[in-house]
């Protein structure tokens, strides 16, 4: 089965752009096209993507909100990789912080786009994790985040789990991190399932980001 995508951008030659380099490939197809957050909602109830590729700015409904819209209303809602122009911006890292799975840069080279919808879509990696810790760095509550270190400190994470946290933190995928603590793979995914599970988080993306704003892992 390809994996499902829809196109949310306000840019036409944007949505042109993603829309031919992703067709191009034989597992991914775009099944949907909209100008803005505010009709993401009732499309994806329509078409079920498996990824929402989203602009972050857009007029009426930024990318920020519609993620929250979705996630909070949409049952099984898709991953949502976010469209920005620039890595460094405030509102990625608010996007993640709403539970956006990624990051996508609109220069990205053709073969970058289609490697971080296809890793989203499998979510067993974290997408541009050096970039995700600058983010962190620059943006997150680090130190005066009592909420996030509360969280961490009630999900009570054993130290293997532990161990895979910081391992996730640094964007080693299922099987990188199975070779490193010298396990299997299924091993190393009940502990993934475990650690989302303990922190109430959607998916790695959003437990390395609370374990950034936690101070259980250091952005620098």
């Amino acid at each position: 089965m390809p994996v499902t995508v829809l196109l949310v951008d306000d840019e036409p030659l944007v949505r042109a752009g993603l829309r031919a380099v992703l067709e191009a490939q034989p597992d991914i197809e775009v099944v949907g096209e909209a100008a803005d957050g505010a009709a993401v909602i009732p499309l994806v109830r329509q078409l079920r993507p498996d990824v929402v590729a989203m602009d972050v700015r857009m007029p009426l409904l930024d990318g920020i909100e519609a993620t929250r819209a979705v996630l909070r209303t949409v049952a099984d809602p898709p991953k949502i990789l976010v469209v920005t122009t620039f890595e460094n911006d405030e509102y990625v890292y608010d996007a993640l912080r709403a539970g956006a799975d990624g990051f996508l840069l609109k220069r990205a080279r053709p073969a970058e786009i289609v490697h971080a919808v296809r890793l989203v879509a499998e979510g067993e990696s974290l997408l541009f994790p050096a970039s995700v810790r600058q983010l962190a760095a620059e943006y997150g509550d680090i130190r005066g985040n009592k909420e996030a270190r509360a969280a961490l400190e009630r999900a009570r994470l054993t130290e293997r789990e532990a161990e895979v946290l910081r391992l996730m933190a640094r964007g080693l995928s299922n099987g990188e991190i199975a070779a490193q603590l010298i396990v299997g793979t299924e091993t190393v995914k009940s502990h993934v399932s475990a650690v989302l599970a303990k922190l109430g988080a959607r998916d790695r993306t959003q437990a390395v980001i609370a374990a950034y704003e936690s101070g259980f892992v250091a952005p620098s």
